[in-house]
């Protein structure tokens, strides 16, 4: 067993290893749901069948060394020397293969539950969220608003809340579901989403805008156009940049429901399909998102971002955001 949990542990470095410097692409949720099942079948085997091996064994030891002193009082021999206390821990200990693997489920069953139901802490990689959220940020989602999902296959079991204009939601990039972004919800199913001129309009009606002082974005030493905007109950700040052009071109990859789309010179309209969303970042002129690549479907939801809880480089970002 030992060498089998070797092999294991050689794998999973060799895995890791791989995925980190990008040989290979890496499912985190798959790989947190394996580590589950395979330190399960050790803490099974460690409960059903080691533990009770070694605690036997403890045993056999306790009744010999009881026998052998009841031989020897027999003889008149009062004194005798050894204790077995410190072999019968040995014989307890658990092997490092068992230390490594059962003794870790109960840990790794809690993140799994946490992380799969509850509560998934993502980092931002990017710049399209600013000046929401900037680049570094690490931010909680709540897994359970949009409903509660089954981890790793992502099927919906219980219906929660719908998504609603102005969410920040993390979701199953539709081109590579393998890989996760975040964006707000500016589309609902069925509505009509133009962005022209720089301009937002949903159903006909031009969503409210505030002009503010420029934003000086430090990664790219460049000012920015800054206002707040309102989808529904939502206020936040959104950027443009009035060097960049209105022109949206699509990537070749949108392919499903491409011709809910129109596009020409001064942007893109699009209808939202049943069971889809409009997502778009707050950095508008820098961020790929649904005007691009199309819309996401339900399925691909992983949940609700709302919480900053560390950004190394600005500790003053902690904190809930919109």
């Amino acid at each position: 067993m030992s060498a089998l949990t070797g092999l294991l542990y050689g794998a999973l470095v060799v895995y890791l290893g791989g995925w980190y410097v990008g040989s290979w692409g890496g499912n985190f949720s798959l790989l947190l749901f394996v580590l589950t099942l395979v330190t399960f079948g050790y803490w099974l085997a460690e409960r059903l069948h080691f533990m009770p091996q070694r605690l036997a064994a403890a045993g056999q030891l306790e009744a010999q060394d009881a026998q052998r002193r009841a031989d020897l009082q027999r003889q008149g021999i009062d004194q005798v020397d050894g204790q077995v206390d410190a072999a019968r821990q040995r014989l307890l200990a658990q092997p490092w293969w068992l230390d490594w693997t059962a003794g870790l489920f109960p840990v790794i069953l809690v993140v799994f539950l946490l992380r799969s139901f509850l509560f998934e802490p993502f980092k931002i990689p990017s710049g399209s969220m600013i000046p929401t959220l900037a680049i570094g940020d690490l931010i909680l989602v709540n897994k359970y608003h949009y409903g509660v999902r089954l981890p790793v296959i992502n099927k919906k079991l219980v219906a929660n809340h719908d998504p609603q204009r102005g969410d920040v939601m993390v979701f199953r990039y539709p081109v590579d579901p393998s890989v996760d972004y975040i964006k707000r919800v500016v589309g609902l199913p069925g509505d009509e989403v133009s962005y022209l001129n720089k301009k937002l309009t949903i159903n006909g009606q031009l969503v409210e805008t505030q002009p503010l002082p420029d934003f000086y974005n430090e990664d790219v030493r460049r000012y920015a156009q800054q206002a707040t905007e309102k989808l529904g109950p939502v206020e936040h700040r959104v950027l443009t940049d009035k060097d960049r052009q209105s022109f949206v071109l699509p990537r070749p990859e949108f392919q499903k429901f491409r011709d809910q789309c129109r596009y020409n010179a001064e942007g893109v309209i699009c209808t939202v399909p049943p069971g889809h969303y409009f997502m778009m970042g707050d950095n508008r002129d820098n961020s790929e998102d649904s005007r691009y690549w199309g819309f996401v479907p339900d399925e691909n939801i992983v949940g609700k971002a709302f919480f900053v809880w560390m950004n190394f480089g600005n500790l003053r970002r902690i904190g809930p955001f919109q």
